[in-house]
């Protein structure tokens, strides 16, 4: 499927320049115990500060003289780069790095003589691991294999955001860039009104995606097979066993790197899709959301936060094709660009008025001057359509995106996006669709379970040599 163009320079004589630099990126958690080998050398208490000081100090630096990448794979080697286990290995290999340095870190904490602030320091930088470490699960998650599944949420067992797995991949991808959504922050809403927002509101939206998925089980959710439940219980384990093996004096650094592991994915979270707004359009007789398009994501191609975050900051293809593997996300020409990496910009998000001097106006340029096509805060509305005027707003578009919808009598229908197969044979039980469920009695909500970018109106007729 297209989604937006890529540069056309960049198909030939193609090889991948970060491929050993993504090895940095897994190296992260090396940085717990440089901090203590350095304290140890030299008593110097600054170093358990190293979280901070190297993510928010020194990458923006990096990415500022790095400056951007904006080379593709070629198409027709896409599939070939994606099946390259190497990039994959390097995701499973950050999570027992993970909790060597989690592990460590706390061990220090729990029987070293610091005092409070440089513990709380080494807790803040354990978080920041952590956080990055939500992103590396972020990366598992998506993908189609089991057992990479419950890989992000062991990744998120630290933080104890279980259920990000649930609320990211089925209610962010489906909601992204709407009012609707938790996760997609609204122009003139500041990071301190946001941050509640969306660590509630996804918390919400989680516990009621496994409710009715469950609930079209004839079950209750309270139960082991709630993906919500049995990624909490991961963290209950791992913390009580912290807590009996160094003792309850730990738990407010546990709470404090939860905190700032939570706050560092928020961060990413809200200047992703900041302002962003995909149209209505007219189907049929009713009103639905334009597909996710290049549009509606902010892209950043700074070099050294992208390979921190597995290519995060390539986030219109992420949200085109979420199944596809970080190594072979694309770079879009229509994608608005962000002044610098993620890394630079929380920072800025840390200041609202900055924040709001930079980027409303990078909203504003990015809707061609009207705003009121932008999500904004329903509070600041107002005064934003006031500083900025707009035109009056024009009929809602036809809707052209659908090349052919599933019919009544289907025997298969599949996810023009990730592939994804309904067989009405098979049924779904995971979804609670039972063997030879028609696939026009689905509700009309579904989205694809994989991907979650296409609902079942986008889903298209497979053919049956295909489908066996």
């Amino acid at each position: 499927m297209g989604f937006g163009t890529i540069s056309q320079d960049t198909t030939l004589q193609w090889r991948d320049r970060k491929r050993y630099l993504w090895l940095v990126a897994i190296t992260m958690p090396t940085l717990l115990f440089l901090a203590i080998g350095m304290y140890s050398l030299t008593g110097w208490a600054a170093w358990f500060w190293i979280g901070p000081i190297f993510i928010l100090g020194i990458v923006p630096i990096i990415d500022l003289v790095t400056g951007r990448d904006i080379s593709n794979p070629p198409a027709e080697i896409i599939a070939e780069l994606e099946a390259d286990r190497y990039y994959r290995i390097l995701t499973y290999a950050y999570l027992p790095l993970q909790y060597a340095g989690f592990a460590a870190g706390f061990y220090v904490i729990a029987n070293w003589d610091l005092s409070t602030l440089t513990k709380i320091g080494f807790a803040i930088s354990i978080g920041m691991i952590g956080g990055i470490g939500i992103n590396t699960a972020h990366e598992l998650g998506h993908k189609k294999e089991n057992y990479e599944r419950w890989l992000s949420k062991i990744a998120l067992a630290q933080s104890f955001y279980g259920h990000f797995f649930i609320e990211h991949n089925r209610g962010h991808h489906v909601r992204v860039a709407t009012p609707e959504d938790p996760a997609s922050s609204r122009l003139g809403e500041n990071f301190y009104r946001y941050w509640p927002r969306t660590v509630f509101g996804s918390l919400k939206s989680s516990w009621n995606l496994e409710k009715n998925r469950i609930g079209r089980r004839k079950k209750h959710p309270f139960r082991i097979g709630n993906d919500n439940i049995n990624a909490w219980l991961m963290s209950v384990a791992l913390w009580a066993f912290m807590l009996v093996w160094l003792g309850m004096g730990i738990l407010p650094y546990l709470v404090i790197q939860m905190l700032i592991a939570i706050t560092l994915l928020e961060a990413v979270n809200y200047l992703e899709h900041y302002g962003m707004l995909r149209q209505k359009v007219k189907s049929g007789d009713r009103e639905r959301y334009e597909r996710v398009d290049p549009s509606h994501s902010w892209n950043s191609d700074n070099i050294a936060t992208n390979v921190l975050l597995y290519h995060l900051q390539r986030h219109s293809d992420h949200h085109a094709q979420p199944t596809r593997r970080y190594q072979a996300l694309l770079s879009y020409k229509e994608s608005p660009v962000l002044p610098t990496g993620y890394a630079g910009m929380i920072l800025l998000a840390l200041i609202p008025p900055a924040w709001n001097r930079v980027m409303d106006p990078r909203v504003h340029n990015h809707f061609d001057g009207d705003l009121s096509r932008a999500n904004i805060a329903p509070g600041k509305r107002e005064k934003l359509l006031t500083k900025y005027p707009v035109k009056s707003g024009a009929n809602l578009p036809t809707d052209r995106e659908n090349p052919s919808r599933a019919g009544e009598h289907l025997i298969s229908a599949q996810c023009p996006g990730c592939a994804y197969t309904y067989r009405v044979e098979q049924g779904d039980p995971r979804e609670g669709f039972a063997a030879g469920m028609p696939f026009f009695s689905i509700p009309g909500a579904w989205n694809c379970p994989d991907c979650g970018v296409c609902n079942k109106n986008d889903f298209t007729q497979l053919q049956e040599q295909q489908a066996r």
